[in-house]
């Protein structure tokens, strides 16, 4: 199994450049239909489509944007467990308190999934020793 960071989910769907080693998990997660989504990322989607000024376009709109991003092969919505979003107010060690990383960490965690992210905060919280990663 691996969890999709926001913005790991966004690049897929979009085609941007990842690297090599985690298009080649993402790929082989989705053939096992084990590549998760958590519902942080729609909440996170809505945020950046809300945004001003945002550079990332949702078409036609945020909610079919996410459907269509959901029904890629392989791809499925894992539940936000409330056992991981009370872990993510307690989670190890320092880390900042955004609640979408916290929540995503969290269900990283509780899943036992490596979170495929770019986000230098989470990457350096993962070298500590606190949750998988693929970095992309």
């Amino acid at each position: 199994m691996l969890l999709l960071d926001t913005h790991a989910l966004i690049w897929m769907v979009t085609k941007a450049p990842i690297s090599v080693a985690s298009l080649a998990a993402i790929r082989e997660a989705a053939s096992k239909g084990e590549l998760l989504v958590s519902p942080v990322s729609a909440w996170e989607i809505g945020l950046l489509a809300a945004a001003r000024g945002s550079s990332i376009a949702f078409r036609p709109t945020p909610k079919r944007w996410l459907q269509r991003a959901l029904s890629m092969p392989g791809v499925r919505l894992t539940p936000l467990a409330p056992e991981a979003a009370i872990e993510a107010a307690f989670l190890p060690g320092p880390l900042h308190r955004d609640p979408a990383d916290r929540l995503l960490i969290a269900t990283a965690r509780d899943l036992g999934a490596p979170l495929v992210t770019r986000d230098a905060l989470i990457l350096a919280y993962a070298r500590q020793g606190h949750v998988d990663v693929i970095p992309c």
